[in-house]
């Protein structure tokens, strides 16, 4: 038995703050595209709407699609070039685009650092990282100290995943701050507070020097990399509490 694209979408506000963030987000989240009225059994969920992703959902026969950046971001676009192709794959096949952006990072147990937080263990978490005055990251301390290499294999599998990292800290870390996506300048905020560690997923270049005169480590783990783990988690909960099929769609960038 499914459920409806408006039934999903009160169950997706029950658990992320759409309407708190609206006014901070420029993402428009909540349902991007809507479907015909029919039952949903089959959700997909990924990081992008992309083409990519819209053609494998279809091939496995989603009937919505679950994504961190969506199609529209408060600004008009017409239906054109890529837009429309985007668009038309989604009503072709009846595919229904549901977008949540900042309010899945900030969420405390299925957003993107919060799923990075599980993955470390990290203690004494706490909201971080200021974004129009709402924390949308985490700190923390690690069980134990660990080398920058021992965290970003424990995160992504791979010491050699990452962008960059800056090992201008200490060799072992214990208090890090994590801030997915697009937060390069804000390692301001973890110098301010004295961490040895700050992650986030694009790098800058204009970062480099005050980082390493302020003594910090700093992981870029590729924005697509830091925020696989909130659309991970969001399709567990579906799948547990809306009995959906459901199925994670890897396009991974390396940026």
């Amino acid at each position: 038995m499914g459920i409806l694209i408006e039934e999903f979408d009160t169950w997706a506000r029950g658990h992320l703050s759409i309407d708190e963030m609206a006014g901070i987000d420029n993402s428009i989240n909540g349902i991007q595209v809507s479907c015909g009225q029919r039952e949903i059994t089959r959700a997909a969920f990924a990081v992008d709407a992309c083409l990519e992703t819209f053609t494998r959902a279809a091939d496995w026969g989603a009937q919505l699609l679950f994504v961190h950046h969506g199609l529209f971001w408060g600004r008009e676009q017409p239906l054109v070039g890529t837009h429309y192709r985007r668009i038309h794959a989604l009503m072709k096949e009846d595919i229904a685009l549901y977008a949540a952006h900042l309010p899945l990072d900030a969420h405390p147990e299925l957003g993107n650092n919060a799923g990075m937080c599980q993955v470390l263990g990290l203690q004494e978490r706490e909201p971080f990282g200021s974004y129009h005055g709402v924390k949308i990251g985490y700190k923390g301390l690690l069980p134990e100290a660990r080398t920058v290499e021992q965290v970003v294999q424990q995160l992504f599998g791979d010491p050699g995943q990452a962008i960059a990292v800056l090992p201008f800290g200490p060799s072992k870390v214990r208090s890090l701050g994590i801030i997915s996506g697009g937060a390069p300048f804000e390692v301001d905020q973890a110098i301010d507070e004295g961490l040895d560690l700050f992650i986030t997923g694009d790098a800058n270049h204009v970062v480099y020097h005050r980082c390493l005169e302020a003594g910090i480590n700093v992981i870029f783990a590729g924005h697509y990399a830091t925020e696989v783990f909130g659309p991970k988690l969001m399709m567990q909960r579906a799948e547990a509490e809306l009995g959906l099929e459901v199925r994670f769609i890897h396009v991974p960038t390396g940026l």
